[in-house]
Protein backbone atom coordinates (compact mmCIF):
# COMPACT_ATOMS: atom_id res chain seq x y z
CA UNK A 1 0.00 0.00 0.00
CA UNK A 2 1.50 3.34 -1.03
CA UNK A 3 1.87 6.21 1.44
CA UNK A 4 -0.64 8.44 -0.35
CA UNK A 5 -3.43 5.85 -0.16
CA UNK A 6 -2.60 5.13 3.48
CA UNK A 7 -2.85 8.82 4.34
CA UNK A 8 -6.22 9.10 2.59
CA UNK A 9 -7.52 6.23 4.72
CA UNK A 10 -6.24 7.85 7.92
CA UNK A 11 -7.94 11.11 6.92
CA UNK A 12 -11.20 9.21 6.43
CA UNK A 13 -10.90 7.80 9.96
CA UNK A 14 -10.36 11.35 11.29
CA UNK A 15 -13.51 12.56 9.51
CA UNK A 16 -15.55 9.62 10.76
CA UNK A 17 -16.01 8.21 7.27
CA UNK A 18 -14.11 5.01 8.09
CA UNK A 19 -14.19 3.10 11.38
CA UNK A 20 -11.05 2.11 13.24
CA UNK A 21 -11.97 -1.54 12.73
CA UNK A 22 -12.46 -0.95 9.00
CA UNK A 23 -9.06 0.71 8.78
CA UNK A 24 -7.34 -2.18 10.61
CA UNK A 25 -9.05 -4.76 8.40
CA UNK A 26 -7.97 -2.98 5.20
CA UNK A 27 -4.34 -2.53 6.16
CA UNK A 28 -4.25 -6.12 7.47
CA UNK A 29 -5.15 -7.25 3.96
CA UNK A 30 -1.80 -5.89 2.75
CA UNK A 31 0.22 -7.39 5.62
CA UNK A 32 0.24 -4.71 8.34
CA UNK A 33 -0.46 -5.95 11.87
CA UNK A 34 -3.20 -4.59 14.15
CA UNK A 35 -0.64 -3.08 16.60
CA UNK A 36 1.07 -1.27 13.73
CA UNK A 37 -2.29 -0.03 12.41
CA UNK A 38 -3.21 1.32 15.85
CA UNK A 39 0.20 2.95 16.09
CA UNK A 40 -0.32 4.72 12.75
CA UNK A 41 -3.62 6.10 14.00
CA UNK A 42 -2.06 7.16 17.31
CA UNK A 43 0.71 9.03 15.51
CA UNK A 44 -2.00 10.78 13.47
CA UNK A 45 -3.62 11.94 16.71
CA UNK A 46 -6.51 9.46 16.65
CA UNK A 47 -6.85 8.08 20.17
CA UNK A 48 -8.25 4.70 21.10
CA UNK A 49 -12.00 4.98 21.71
CA UNK A 50 -13.25 5.15 25.26
CA UNK A 51 -15.70 2.63 26.66
CA UNK A 52 -18.52 4.81 25.35
CA UNK A 53 -17.02 4.82 21.86
CA UNK A 54 -16.03 8.49 22.11
CA UNK A 55 -12.64 9.50 20.72
CA UNK A 56 -10.81 11.70 23.17
CA UNK A 57 -9.01 14.56 21.46
CA UNK A 58 -8.04 17.02 24.23
CA UNK A 59 -6.94 20.56 23.43
CA UNK A 60 -5.22 21.35 26.73
CA UNK A 61 -3.60 19.69 29.73
CA UNK A 62 -5.50 19.68 33.03
CA UNK A 63 -8.60 21.56 34.05
CA UNK A 64 -10.55 18.50 35.18
CA UNK A 65 -10.17 18.83 38.94
CA UNK A 66 -9.33 15.82 41.12
CA UNK A 67 -9.99 12.26 39.98
CA UNK A 68 -11.15 10.29 43.02
CA UNK A 69 -10.38 6.57 42.88
CA UNK A 70 -11.43 4.01 45.47
CA UNK A 71 -9.31 0.87 45.87
CA UNK A 72 -10.84 -1.04 48.76
CA UNK A 73 -7.59 -3.02 49.09
CA UNK A 74 -5.23 -0.19 49.94
CA UNK A 75 -1.75 -0.28 48.35
CA UNK A 76 1.19 -0.91 50.66
CA UNK A 77 4.12 0.24 48.52
CA UNK A 78 4.82 2.05 45.26
CA UNK A 79 7.62 0.11 43.59
CA UNK A 80 6.19 -1.92 40.66
CA UNK A 81 8.97 -4.50 40.97
CA UNK A 82 7.71 -5.40 44.47
CA UNK A 83 3.98 -5.29 43.73
CA UNK A 84 2.56 -8.63 44.95
CA UNK A 85 -1.03 -7.80 44.07
CA UNK A 86 -2.95 -5.66 41.62
CA UNK A 87 -3.55 -2.98 44.26
CA UNK A 88 0.18 -2.20 44.39
CA UNK A 89 0.52 -2.53 40.63
CA UNK A 90 -2.29 -0.05 40.02
CA UNK A 91 -0.99 2.43 42.59
CA UNK A 92 2.51 2.26 41.10
CA UNK A 93 1.02 2.79 37.64
CA UNK A 94 -0.16 6.28 38.65
CA UNK A 95 3.49 7.30 38.52
CA UNK A 96 5.41 4.71 36.52
CA UNK A 97 5.00 3.56 32.93
CA UNK A 98 6.09 0.61 30.76
CA UNK A 99 7.33 0.72 27.20
CA UNK A 100 3.93 -0.55 26.04
CA UNK A 101 0.50 -1.47 27.37
CA UNK A 102 -2.07 -4.12 26.46
CA UNK A 103 -5.32 -2.82 24.97
CA UNK A 104 -8.70 -4.56 25.52
CA UNK A 105 -8.35 -6.41 22.21
CA UNK A 106 -4.97 -7.83 23.21
CA UNK A 107 -2.81 -5.63 20.99
CA UNK A 108 0.08 -3.49 22.17
CA UNK A 109 -0.04 0.28 22.49
CA UNK A 110 3.23 2.24 22.81
CA UNK A 111 3.72 4.25 25.99
CA UNK A 112 7.43 4.97 26.54
CA UNK A 113 8.25 3.24 23.27
CA UNK A 114 8.26 5.20 20.03
CA UNK A 115 6.72 2.26 18.18
CA UNK A 116 5.74 -1.36 18.63
CA UNK A 117 8.38 -3.80 17.33
CA UNK A 118 7.39 -5.99 14.40
CA UNK A 119 8.91 -8.00 11.60
CA UNK A 120 7.51 -5.39 9.20
CA UNK A 121 9.45 -2.49 10.71
CA UNK A 122 12.60 -4.56 11.14
CA UNK A 123 12.61 -4.52 14.95
CA UNK A 124 11.61 -8.14 15.52
CA UNK A 125 13.98 -10.90 14.40
CA UNK A 126 12.36 -13.63 12.32
CA UNK A 127 14.28 -16.29 14.26
CA UNK A 128 12.73 -15.12 17.54
CA UNK A 129 16.10 -14.42 19.16
CA UNK A 130 16.01 -10.63 19.47
CA UNK A 131 13.78 -7.57 19.52
CA UNK A 132 14.67 -3.90 19.26
CA UNK A 133 12.74 -1.26 21.18
CA UNK A 134 12.99 2.33 19.99
CA UNK A 135 12.27 4.72 22.86
CA UNK A 136 10.21 7.86 22.80
CA UNK A 137 12.41 10.94 22.95
CA UNK A 138 11.78 14.00 25.10
CA UNK A 139 10.40 12.00 28.04
CA UNK A 140 11.36 13.29 31.49
CA UNK A 141 11.32 11.80 34.94
CA UNK A 142 9.31 13.81 37.44
CA UNK A 143 12.52 15.42 38.75
CA UNK A 144 13.40 16.67 35.25
CA UNK A 145 16.04 14.04 34.44
CA UNK A 146 15.76 12.70 30.87
CA UNK A 147 14.49 9.16 30.36
CA UNK A 148 16.97 7.15 28.26
CA UNK A 149 18.04 3.65 27.32
CA UNK A 150 20.22 3.57 30.45
CA UNK A 151 17.04 3.39 32.55
CA UNK A 152 15.73 0.45 30.55
CA UNK A 153 18.98 -1.49 30.85
CA UNK A 154 19.11 -0.75 34.58
CA UNK A 155 15.61 -2.14 35.16
CA UNK A 156 16.73 -5.41 33.61
CA UNK A 157 19.78 -5.53 35.88
CA UNK A 158 17.70 -4.59 38.91
CA UNK A 159 14.91 -7.13 38.38
CA UNK A 160 17.09 -10.11 37.46
CA UNK A 161 19.37 -9.72 40.49
CA UNK A 162 18.28 -12.47 42.93
CA UNK A 163 19.18 -10.26 45.88
CA UNK A 164 16.69 -7.65 44.72
CA UNK A 165 13.95 -10.29 45.11
CA UNK A 166 11.69 -8.59 42.57
CA UNK A 167 8.32 -10.18 41.84
CA UNK A 168 8.92 -9.21 38.21
CA UNK A 169 12.11 -11.29 38.01
CA UNK A 170 10.50 -13.94 35.81
CA UNK A 171 10.21 -11.40 33.00
CA UNK A 172 13.90 -10.48 33.07
CA UNK A 173 15.85 -13.60 33.99
CA UNK A 174 17.24 -15.35 30.93
CA UNK A 175 17.42 -12.32 28.66
CA UNK A 176 20.18 -9.83 27.89
CA UNK A 177 19.46 -6.15 27.33
CA UNK A 178 21.91 -4.00 25.39
CA UNK A 179 22.00 -0.27 24.81
CA UNK A 180 22.38 0.57 21.13
CA UNK A 181 22.13 4.33 21.60
CA UNK A 182 20.44 6.72 24.02
CA UNK A 183 17.00 5.88 22.63
CA UNK A 184 17.33 2.30 21.45
CA UNK A 185 17.71 -0.99 23.32
CA UNK A 186 18.01 -4.54 22.07
CA UNK A 187 16.77 -7.59 23.94
CA UNK A 188 18.65 -10.80 23.17
CA UNK A 189 17.13 -14.18 23.89
CA UNK A 190 19.30 -17.23 24.39
CA UNK A 191 16.87 -19.27 22.31
CA UNK A 192 13.93 -18.64 19.98
CA UNK A 193 11.32 -16.82 22.05
CA UNK A 194 7.77 -16.76 20.73
CA UNK A 195 6.51 -14.29 23.32
CA UNK A 196 8.93 -11.40 23.15
CA UNK A 197 6.54 -8.78 24.61
CA UNK A 198 7.07 -9.68 28.26
CA UNK A 199 9.93 -7.59 29.62
CA UNK A 200 9.14 -3.87 29.87
CA UNK A 201 5.45 -4.35 28.99
CA UNK A 202 2.32 -3.68 31.09
CA UNK A 203 2.26 -4.28 34.86
CA UNK A 204 5.58 -6.16 34.99
CA UNK A 205 7.22 -3.66 32.67
CA UNK A 206 6.93 -0.39 34.56
CA UNK A 207 10.32 1.34 34.60
CA UNK A 208 11.98 2.96 37.62
CA UNK A 209 14.75 5.58 37.30
CA UNK A 210 18.36 4.45 37.34
CA UNK A 211 19.69 7.69 38.81
CA UNK A 212 17.66 7.14 42.00
CA UNK A 213 17.56 3.36 42.38
CA UNK A 214 21.09 2.40 41.31
CA UNK A 215 22.44 2.67 44.89
CA UNK A 216 19.70 0.29 46.05
CA UNK A 217 20.06 -2.64 43.70
CA UNK A 218 20.36 -6.14 45.12
CA UNK A 219 20.30 -6.67 48.88
CA UNK A 220 19.69 -2.96 49.50
CA UNK A 221 16.55 -2.90 47.35
CA UNK A 222 14.06 -2.75 50.20
CA UNK A 223 15.82 0.23 51.77
CA UNK A 224 15.22 2.63 48.90
CA UNK A 225 13.18 5.64 50.07
CA UNK A 226 11.73 5.78 46.56
CA UNK A 227 9.80 2.56 47.25
CA UNK A 228 7.31 4.82 49.02
CA UNK A 229 8.01 8.12 47.21
CA UNK A 230 8.01 7.34 43.48
CA UNK A 231 9.62 9.45 40.80
CA UNK A 232 8.30 8.25 37.48
CA UNK A 233 7.45 9.39 33.97
CA UNK A 234 3.68 9.03 34.35
CA UNK A 235 0.92 11.64 34.14
CA UNK A 236 1.01 12.37 37.87
CA UNK A 237 3.80 13.34 40.26
CA UNK A 238 3.91 11.93 43.76
CA UNK A 239 2.34 14.06 46.50
CA UNK A 240 1.62 11.89 49.56
CA UNK A 241 1.29 8.25 50.54
CA UNK A 242 -0.11 6.64 53.66
CA UNK A 243 0.26 2.86 53.12
CA UNK A 244 -3.08 1.10 53.05
CA UNK A 245 -4.99 4.38 53.22
CA UNK A 246 -4.26 7.04 50.59
CA UNK A 247 -2.07 7.78 47.58
CA UNK A 248 -2.12 11.26 46.07
CA UNK A 249 -0.61 12.63 42.91
CA UNK A 250 -0.62 15.98 41.15
CA UNK A 251 -0.48 16.69 37.43
CA UNK A 252 2.94 16.44 35.78
CA UNK A 253 3.09 19.52 33.60
CA UNK A 254 5.94 18.11 31.49
CA UNK A 255 4.17 14.84 30.75
CA UNK A 256 5.24 13.46 27.38
CA UNK A 257 1.74 13.01 25.91
CA UNK A 258 0.43 16.37 24.64
CA UNK A 259 -2.68 17.85 26.29
CA UNK A 260 -2.82 15.05 28.84
CA UNK A 261 -3.85 14.25 31.50
CA UNK A 262 -7.29 15.79 31.86
CA UNK A 263 -7.39 15.72 35.65
CA UNK A 264 -5.31 18.10 37.76
CA UNK A 265 -4.76 15.59 40.54
CA UNK A 266 -5.54 12.01 41.48
CA UNK A 267 -6.49 10.54 44.86
CA UNK A 268 -6.47 6.77 45.32
CA UNK A 269 -8.24 5.98 48.56
CA UNK A 270 -7.59 2.57 50.12
CA UNK A 271 -9.41 0.50 52.71
CA UNK A 272 -12.97 -0.51 53.43
CA UNK A 273 -14.67 -3.25 51.45
CA UNK A 274 -16.01 -3.83 47.97
CA UNK A 275 -19.64 -3.22 48.93
CA UNK A 276 -19.00 0.20 50.45
CA UNK A 277 -16.80 1.02 47.45
CA UNK A 278 -19.65 0.21 45.07
CA UNK A 279 -22.02 2.40 47.08
CA UNK A 280 -19.55 5.29 47.15
CA UNK A 281 -19.72 5.49 43.36
CA UNK A 282 -23.11 4.11 42.32
CA UNK A 283 -25.27 5.48 45.14
CA UNK A 284 -23.60 8.56 46.60
CA UNK A 285 -21.31 9.63 43.74
CA UNK A 286 -18.61 10.44 46.31
CA UNK A 287 -15.93 8.79 44.17
CA UNK A 288 -15.39 8.67 40.42
CA UNK A 289 -14.25 5.07 40.09
CA UNK A 290 -14.20 1.96 42.30
CA UNK A 291 -12.00 -1.03 41.54
CA UNK A 292 -12.66 -4.77 41.60
CA UNK A 293 -16.23 -4.96 42.86
CA UNK A 294 -16.29 -8.41 44.39
CA UNK A 295 -19.88 -8.04 45.51
CA UNK A 296 -22.67 -10.61 45.17
CA UNK A 297 -24.52 -10.00 41.95
CA UNK A 298 -27.94 -9.46 43.54
CA UNK A 299 -26.56 -6.84 45.91
CA UNK A 300 -24.60 -5.15 43.14
CA UNK A 301 -27.74 -4.77 41.04
CA UNK A 302 -29.53 -3.12 43.99
CA UNK A 303 -26.65 -0.71 44.51
CA UNK A 304 -26.60 0.09 40.79
CA UNK A 305 -30.19 1.30 41.12
CA UNK A 306 -28.77 4.29 43.02
CA UNK A 307 -28.49 5.96 39.65
CA UNK A 308 -25.16 7.76 40.09
CA UNK A 309 -23.02 5.60 37.84
CA UNK A 310 -22.55 2.50 35.75
CA UNK A 311 -20.61 -0.75 35.82
CA UNK A 312 -17.42 -1.20 33.82
CA UNK A 313 -16.47 -4.68 32.66
CA UNK A 314 -13.25 -6.14 31.32
CA UNK A 315 -12.81 -9.66 29.98
CA UNK A 316 -9.40 -11.26 30.20
CA UNK A 317 -8.65 -14.57 31.84
CA UNK A 318 -9.13 -13.83 35.54
CA UNK A 319 -9.88 -16.92 37.61
CA UNK A 320 -11.22 -17.19 41.15
CA UNK A 321 -9.72 -20.43 42.38
CA UNK A 322 -8.72 -22.57 45.35
CA UNK A 323 -5.07 -23.52 45.81
CA UNK A 324 -3.93 -26.74 47.45
CA UNK A 325 -0.84 -26.62 49.66
CA UNK A 326 1.42 -29.57 48.79
CA UNK A 327 3.64 -28.87 51.81
CA UNK A 328 2.95 -28.98 55.55
CA UNK A 329 2.03 -25.53 56.90
CA UNK A 330 2.20 -26.79 60.48
CA UNK A 331 5.76 -28.09 60.41
CA UNK A 332 8.88 -25.94 60.68
CA UNK A 333 12.07 -27.02 58.90
CA UNK A 334 15.19 -24.84 59.07
CA UNK A 335 13.05 -21.98 60.34
CA UNK A 336 10.56 -22.24 57.49
CA UNK A 337 6.91 -23.31 57.39
CA UNK A 338 5.35 -24.73 54.22
CA UNK A 339 8.85 -25.80 53.25
CA UNK A 340 9.39 -27.98 50.17
CA UNK A 341 11.24 -30.32 52.52
CA UNK A 342 7.84 -31.29 53.92
CA UNK A 343 4.73 -32.96 52.49
CA UNK A 344 1.13 -32.16 53.33
CA UNK A 345 0.00 -35.11 55.48
CA UNK A 346 -3.42 -35.49 53.79
CA UNK A 347 -3.61 -33.33 50.66
CA UNK A 348 -0.59 -35.10 49.20
CA UNK A 349 -2.99 -38.01 48.58
CA UNK A 350 -4.38 -37.57 45.01
CA UNK A 351 -7.58 -39.40 46.02
CA UNK A 352 -8.25 -36.84 48.73
CA UNK A 353 -7.70 -33.97 46.28
CA UNK A 354 -10.02 -35.61 43.75
CA UNK A 355 -12.72 -35.98 46.39
CA UNK A 356 -12.29 -32.35 47.38
CA UNK A 357 -12.80 -31.21 43.79
CA UNK A 358 -16.12 -33.11 43.72
CA UNK A 359 -17.30 -31.14 46.77
CA UNK A 360 -17.07 -27.73 45.10
CA UNK A 361 -20.51 -26.53 43.98
CA UNK A 362 -19.28 -24.16 41.29
CA UNK A 363 -22.75 -23.62 39.86
CA UNK A 364 -24.06 -22.25 43.14
CA UNK A 365 -21.01 -20.04 43.55
CA UNK A 366 -21.57 -18.60 40.08
CA UNK A 367 -25.35 -18.27 40.26
CA UNK A 368 -25.74 -16.84 43.76
CA UNK A 369 -22.52 -14.91 44.20
CA UNK A 370 -20.99 -13.74 40.92
CA UNK A 371 -23.98 -13.72 38.57
CA UNK A 372 -23.24 -12.18 35.17
CA UNK A 373 -19.72 -11.31 36.32
CA UNK A 374 -18.66 -14.96 36.51
CA UNK A 375 -18.81 -18.20 34.54
CA UNK A 376 -18.22 -21.70 35.87
CA UNK A 377 -15.13 -23.40 34.52
CA UNK A 378 -12.99 -26.48 34.95
CA UNK A 379 -9.96 -24.71 33.47
CA UNK A 380 -7.31 -22.61 35.11
CA UNK A 381 -6.37 -21.10 31.73
CA UNK A 382 -9.48 -19.53 30.21
CA UNK A 383 -8.27 -17.27 27.43
CA UNK A 384 -7.52 -16.29 24.78
CA UNK A 385 -9.61 -18.93 22.99
CA UNK A 386 -6.71 -20.79 21.36
CA UNK A 387 -5.35 -21.72 24.81
CA UNK A 388 -8.59 -23.04 26.31
CA UNK A 389 -8.82 -26.79 26.90
CA UNK A 390 -11.92 -28.70 25.83
CA UNK A 391 -10.86 -31.90 27.60
CA UNK A 392 -11.59 -30.90 31.18
CA UNK A 393 -14.86 -31.09 33.05
CA UNK A 394 -16.18 -30.64 36.57
CA UNK A 395 -19.03 -32.04 38.62
CA UNK A 396 -20.50 -31.55 42.06
CA UNK A 397 -21.23 -34.94 43.59
CA UNK A 398 -21.08 -35.49 47.36
CA UNK A 399 -21.90 -39.21 47.11
CA UNK A 400 -19.17 -39.85 44.57
CA UNK A 401 -16.71 -38.02 46.82
CA UNK A 402 -17.66 -40.05 49.90
CA UNK A 403 -17.56 -43.32 47.97
CA UNK A 404 -14.08 -42.44 46.71
CA UNK A 405 -12.85 -41.71 50.23
CA UNK A 406 -14.46 -44.86 51.66
CA UNK A 407 -12.86 -47.05 49.00
CA UNK A 408 -9.43 -45.65 49.81
CA UNK A 409 -9.51 -46.07 53.56
CA UNK A 410 -10.56 -42.60 54.67
CA UNK A 411 -13.25 -43.55 57.21
CA UNK A 412 -15.29 -41.32 59.55
CA UNK A 413 -13.87 -41.21 63.07
CA UNK A 414 -15.79 -40.90 66.37
CA UNK A 415 -16.17 -37.17 65.78
CA UNK A 416 -17.46 -37.71 62.23
CA UNK A 417 -14.26 -36.41 60.64
CA UNK A 418 -12.63 -38.81 58.21
CA UNK A 419 -9.20 -40.14 59.11
CA UNK A 420 -6.61 -42.65 58.04
CA UNK A 421 -3.41 -43.76 59.75
CA UNK A 422 -3.99 -41.17 62.45
CA UNK A 423 -4.34 -38.29 59.99
CA UNK A 424 -7.60 -36.29 59.87
CA UNK A 425 -9.20 -34.55 56.92
CA UNK A 426 -9.31 -31.27 58.83
CA UNK A 427 -7.95 -28.26 56.96
CA UNK A 428 -7.39 -24.56 57.45
CA UNK A 429 -9.00 -22.72 54.52
CA UNK A 430 -7.99 -19.07 54.22
CA UNK A 431 -8.85 -16.13 51.97
CA UNK A 432 -9.25 -12.38 52.17
CA UNK A 433 -12.11 -10.61 53.91
CA UNK A 434 -14.61 -10.08 51.14
CA UNK A 435 -18.34 -10.89 51.08
CA UNK A 436 -18.33 -13.17 48.00
CA UNK A 437 -15.31 -15.07 49.31
CA UNK A 438 -16.81 -15.63 52.75
CA UNK A 439 -20.03 -16.81 51.10
CA UNK A 440 -18.01 -19.14 48.87
CA UNK A 441 -16.16 -20.50 51.89
CA UNK A 442 -19.46 -21.33 53.58
CA UNK A 443 -20.86 -23.13 50.53
CA UNK A 444 -17.72 -25.28 50.33
CA UNK A 445 -17.60 -25.87 54.09
CA UNK A 446 -21.14 -27.23 54.15
CA UNK A 447 -20.49 -29.62 51.26
CA UNK A 448 -17.29 -30.85 52.90
CA UNK A 449 -19.11 -31.39 56.19
CA UNK A 450 -21.56 -33.72 54.41
CA UNK A 451 -18.56 -35.77 53.27
CA UNK A 452 -16.89 -35.90 56.70
CA UNK A 453 -14.27 -33.24 56.01
CA UNK A 454 -13.74 -30.38 58.44
CA UNK A 455 -12.87 -26.93 57.12
CA UNK A 456 -11.65 -24.30 59.55
CA UNK A 457 -12.29 -20.98 57.86
CA UNK A 458 -10.01 -18.00 58.13
CA UNK A 459 -10.63 -14.55 56.65
CA UNK A 460 -7.71 -12.13 56.52
CA UNK A 461 -7.83 -8.40 55.90
CA UNK A 462 -7.16 -7.88 52.20
CA UNK A 463 -4.48 -5.31 52.98
CA UNK A 464 -2.68 -7.98 55.00
CA UNK A 465 -3.36 -11.01 52.78
CA UNK A 466 -2.10 -9.24 49.64
CA UNK A 467 0.61 -7.28 51.41
CA UNK A 468 4.08 -6.96 49.87
CA UNK A 469 5.65 -7.05 53.36
CA UNK A 470 7.96 -10.09 53.52
CA UNK A 471 7.73 -9.99 57.32
CA UNK A 472 3.97 -10.58 57.26
CA UNK A 473 3.07 -14.23 57.95
CA UNK A 474 -0.52 -13.95 56.68
CA UNK A 475 0.24 -13.21 53.04
CA UNK A 476 -0.90 -15.63 50.36
CA UNK A 477 2.66 -16.32 49.04
CA UNK A 478 3.65 -17.76 52.43
CA UNK A 479 0.52 -19.96 52.35
CA UNK A 480 0.49 -21.01 56.02
CA UNK A 481 -2.76 -22.93 55.51
CA UNK A 482 -3.92 -26.10 53.75
CA UNK A 483 -6.19 -24.38 51.26
CA UNK A 484 -6.53 -20.79 50.12
CA UNK A 485 -8.62 -18.83 47.67
CA UNK A 486 -8.18 -15.67 45.63
CA UNK A 487 -8.35 -14.35 42.09
CA UNK A 488 -5.42 -14.20 39.74
CA UNK A 489 -5.18 -13.07 36.16
CA UNK A 490 -2.56 -13.09 33.41
CA UNK A 491 -0.61 -9.87 32.90
CA UNK A 492 -0.88 -10.29 29.12
CA UNK A 493 -2.79 -12.25 26.46
CA UNK A 494 0.11 -14.70 26.32
CA UNK A 495 -0.01 -17.34 29.12
CA UNK A 496 3.75 -17.88 29.25
CA UNK A 497 4.50 -15.76 32.32
CA UNK A 498 1.26 -16.72 34.03
CA UNK A 499 1.83 -20.45 33.81
CA UNK A 500 5.24 -20.08 35.45
CA UNK A 501 3.38 -20.32 38.75
CA UNK A 502 3.50 -24.11 38.59
CA UNK A 503 7.19 -24.47 37.72
CA UNK A 504 9.42 -26.31 40.18
CA UNK A 505 12.00 -23.53 39.83
CA UNK A 506 9.45 -20.90 40.91
CA UNK A 507 8.56 -22.28 44.36
CA UNK A 508 7.94 -19.49 46.89
CA UNK A 509 10.34 -19.94 49.79
CA UNK A 510 12.27 -18.21 52.51
CA UNK A 511 15.35 -18.23 50.27
CA UNK A 512 13.67 -16.00 47.67
CA UNK A 513 11.74 -13.98 50.26
CA UNK A 514 8.56 -15.76 49.15
CA UNK A 515 8.68 -13.97 45.80
CA UNK A 516 8.65 -17.21 43.79
CA UNK A 517 5.46 -17.55 41.78
CA UNK A 518 4.75 -21.20 42.63
CA UNK A 519 2.59 -20.74 45.73
CA UNK A 520 1.23 -24.32 45.91
CA UNK A 521 4.78 -25.79 45.99
CA UNK A 522 3.63 -28.52 43.56
CA UNK A 523 6.49 -29.92 41.48
CA UNK A 524 6.11 -32.03 38.38
CA UNK A 525 8.85 -32.99 35.91
CA UNK A 526 6.44 -33.39 33.00
CA UNK A 527 5.04 -29.92 33.56
CA UNK A 528 8.54 -28.42 33.71
CA UNK A 529 9.55 -30.16 30.48
CA UNK A 530 6.50 -29.06 28.48
CA UNK A 531 6.75 -25.52 29.79
CA UNK A 532 10.39 -25.34 28.67
CA UNK A 533 9.26 -26.33 25.18
CA UNK A 534 6.72 -23.47 25.08
CA UNK A 535 9.52 -20.98 25.51
CA UNK A 536 11.18 -21.90 22.19
CA UNK A 537 8.30 -23.12 20.02
CA UNK A 538 7.53 -20.49 17.38
CA UNK A 539 4.66 -22.40 15.76
CA UNK A 540 1.57 -20.81 17.41
CA UNK A 541 -0.65 -23.88 16.95
CA UNK A 542 1.84 -26.28 18.53
CA UNK A 543 2.55 -23.83 21.32
CA UNK A 544 -1.15 -23.40 22.12
CA UNK A 545 -1.52 -27.19 22.36
CA UNK A 546 1.33 -27.24 24.88
CA UNK A 547 -0.37 -24.69 27.10
CA UNK A 548 -3.59 -26.68 26.95
CA UNK A 549 -1.63 -29.72 28.16
CA UNK A 550 -0.15 -27.67 31.00
CA UNK A 551 -3.63 -26.57 32.04
CA UNK A 552 -4.83 -30.18 31.96
CA UNK A 553 -1.94 -31.36 34.14
CA UNK A 554 -2.72 -28.76 36.77
CA UNK A 555 -6.44 -29.55 36.71
CA UNK A 556 -6.03 -33.35 36.61
CA UNK A 557 -3.60 -33.30 39.54
CA UNK A 558 -5.96 -30.95 41.43
CA UNK A 559 -3.17 -28.50 42.11
CA UNK A 560 -5.78 -25.78 41.97
CA UNK A 561 -9.57 -25.96 41.78
CA UNK A 562 -10.98 -23.36 39.37
CA UNK A 563 -14.25 -21.82 40.58
CA UNK A 564 -15.38 -19.08 38.20
CA UNK A 565 -13.85 -17.41 35.18
CA UNK A 566 -14.40 -13.80 36.20
CA UNK A 567 -14.90 -10.56 34.41
CA UNK A 568 -13.23 -7.65 36.11
CA UNK A 569 -15.98 -5.37 37.40
CA UNK A 570 -15.52 -1.74 38.33
CA UNK A 571 -17.91 1.16 38.82
CA UNK A 572 -17.59 4.61 37.28
CA UNK A 573 -19.60 7.71 37.95
CA UNK A 574 -21.83 8.99 35.17
CA UNK A 575 -19.83 11.09 32.73
CA UNK A 576 -16.46 9.50 33.42
CA UNK A 577 -15.01 8.26 30.17
CA UNK A 578 -12.52 5.44 30.66
CA UNK A 579 -11.73 2.01 29.31
CA UNK A 580 -10.72 -1.18 31.10
CA UNK A 581 -8.43 -3.82 29.65
CA UNK A 582 -8.67 -7.40 30.83
CA UNK A 583 -4.98 -7.82 30.02
CA UNK A 584 -3.56 -4.87 31.95
CA UNK A 585 -4.04 -2.70 35.03
CA UNK A 586 -7.30 -0.80 35.50
CA UNK A 587 -5.37 2.46 35.07
CA UNK A 588 -3.44 1.25 32.01
CA UNK A 589 -4.65 4.25 29.97
CA UNK A 590 -5.16 6.77 32.77
CA UNK A 591 -3.87 9.71 30.65
CA UNK A 592 -6.94 9.19 28.40
CA UNK A 593 -9.52 9.32 31.19
CA UNK A 594 -11.78 12.39 31.17
CA UNK A 595 -15.23 13.59 32.11
CA UNK A 596 -17.86 14.55 29.62
CA UNK A 597 -19.09 18.09 30.08
CA UNK A 598 -22.80 18.73 29.83
CA UNK A 599 -23.92 21.18 27.18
Amino acid sequence: MDAERLQRMIDRVKRGKLSRRGFIERVAAVGLTAPLANQLLAVAGIAMPTSSGIHYTPTKRGGGGTLKLLWWEGPTLLNPHFANGTKDQNASRLFYEPLAAWTPDGTLKPVLAAEIPSVENGSLAKDGKSVIWKLKQGVKWHDGTPFTADDVVFNWQYAKDPQTAAVTAGSYIGITVEKIDDYTVKILFAKPTPFWADAFVAANGCIIPKHLFAPYIGSKSRNAPWNLKPVGTGPYKFKTFTPGTLVQGVIFQDYHQPNRPYFDAVDMKGGGDATSAARAVLQTGEYDYAWDLQVSWDLLKKILAGGKGKLAFASGSAIEHIQVNFTDPNKVVDGERSSIKTTNPTLSDPIVRKALSLLIDRKSVQAYIYGEAGETTANFLNGPAQFVSKKTSWSYNVKKATDLLDANGWKPGPDGIRQKDGKKLSWLFQTSINQPRQETQEIIKQACKKAGIELRLKAILASVYFSSDVGNDETYPKFYADLQMYETEPPSPDPGFWMQQFLSSQVASKANKWQGRNITRWRNAEYDKIYAETTTTLDPVKRAAMFIKLNDLVVDHVVVIPLVFRKSVGASIDGLMMQLSGWDDDVWNLPDWFKETKA
